[in-house]
């Protein structure tokens, strides 16, 4: 039974698994939007979200936190300066996740996740 174990980890160890979120998160800050699978896009809301609400902080602390979170300190960059002041205004609820239908290989469930 996997009760109260809510990390997903596709097939992947954990620092793969690290890596494989870091990548997510980038291309959506970078992008606006990315159309992944739907586990996926839903293991990626509260990452993502965690590093929007450390952008609308813009502090040197929240600015290495979230450097060392993504991987690279000009995708960090892009966060502060794009995202952050886009969102500084907004409670919460930085992400979209819309449902676009199913893979033709594998029947996996597609979705779209965007920066609202």
């Amino acid at each position: 039974m996997r009760h109260h174990n809510r990390i997903k980890k596709f097939g992947r160890e954990r620092k793969v698994r690290a890596a494989f979120m870091r990548s997510l998160a980038r291309s959506l800050f970078a992008h606006g939007a990315i159309e992944t699978t739907l586990a996926r896009a839903k293991a990626l809301r509260p990452f993502a979200e965690k590093l929007v609400t450390a952008a609308k902080e813009n502090s040197v602390a929240a600015r290495r936190r979230a450097a060392r979170r993504l991987g690279t300190p000009e995708a960090a960059t892009i966060l502060f300066q794009k995202v952050g002041k886009v969102y500084a205004d907004r409670q919460g609820g930085y992400t979209r996740i819309i449902k676009t239908g199913f893979r033709r290989s594998d029947g996996a469930q597609r979705a779209v996740i965007e920066l609202v």
